[in-house]
């Protein structure tokens, strides 16, 4: 078994409002000015759905260079989350595609940074479910060679270093990552799942009976046992076949359910408007 990565000493904790009687998760967007359908139905999702709060974990961009990036698409990004956010509260958690989301986009937005990891609990008071939030790459442990980039570019310096350079190029750099990216899609190959081990020990060293995390594209729920489960968040894309647009969400009335409350929603059917 590899080394589950280190815990801070104190996981960060996100208290439910009473009011909030529906939570949505969503991650892995990937917006991109080249995707406008993905775009157009998250935009719809964002202005419809009828969630009392919103938990975004990670690659909600493609890639994302720096907040001072003001290019046509990254306001109308930018325009959309803030209309959210002022109608419910809106939660932000980097992924490896937007790690250098900083404060100037949460504060213009209005969005609620969260850690990564960082806790949830949702139902009543003494009988509440921990969900621990994750991008869940940092699980990922069997990925030896993403796990040291991420080393690398998690560092204060190097993102101080990559930000220093010309917008115009931290946007080149951006479009050889969507290249890579198209190119790795091409091939079909297989993303790193998270390992369980490492899960576990997490959840129980946080107290949370739920890990709910994207990043690996492998939208599923796994009964890890002892009453423990792992629930992986679904990416989206419009134009696959059939297409990619899942929500996970919890539901106050079904806390006590086998699920805890979760369940995945087809994009449609967590809409206003379906």
């Amino acid at each position: 078994m590899s080394t589950p990565p280190p815990l801070p000493q104190t996981v960060p904790c996100v208290q439910a409002q009473q009011h909030w009687q529906c939570v949505d998760f969503i991650s892995d967007l990937h917006l991109d000015a080249h995707e406008p359908t993905t775009f157009d139905a998250w935009v719809q999702y964002m202005a419809s759905t009828t969630a009392d709060a919103l938990f975004i974990l990670g690659d909600l961009f493609e890639v994302w260079v720096g907040d001072d990036n003001q290019d046509p698409f990254a306001r109308q990004c930018i325009a959309t989350l803030k209309a959210t956010a002022q109608r419910m509260p809106v939660y932000f958690m980097c992924g490896n595609r937007d790690f250098l989301v900083g404060h100037e986009l949460l504060n213009t937005t209005g969005m609620h940074g969260l850690s990564d990891p960082s806790l949830l609990e949702l139902g009543s008071a003494g009988d509440a479910t921990r969900i621990l939030l994750s991008h869940g790459d940092a699980l990922c442990l069997d990925d030896h060679n993403y796990q040291a980039f991420r080393a690398q570019v998690r560092q204060p310096q190097w993102q101080a270093d990559f930000l220093a350079q010309a917008l115009t190029e931290r946007q080149a750099y951006a479009r050889s990552v969507r290249d890579q990216s198209e190119a790795l899609k091409r091939s079909h190959t297989d993303y790193a799942d998270v390992d369980h081990p490492a899960a576990i020990a997490w959840l129980q060293r946080t107290h949370a009976q739920v890990l709910l995390h994207g990043h690996t594209h492998k939208p599923a729920m796994h009964d890890l046992g002892h009453g423990l489960s792992r629930w992986v968040l679904s990416d989206w894309h419009a134009d696959s076949q059939p297409p990619r647009l899942e929500v996970t969400r919890w539901l106050r009335q079904n806390a006590q359910s086998p699920t805890r409350g979760l369940c995945r929603l087809p994009l449609s059917a967590a809409s206003r408007l379906s």
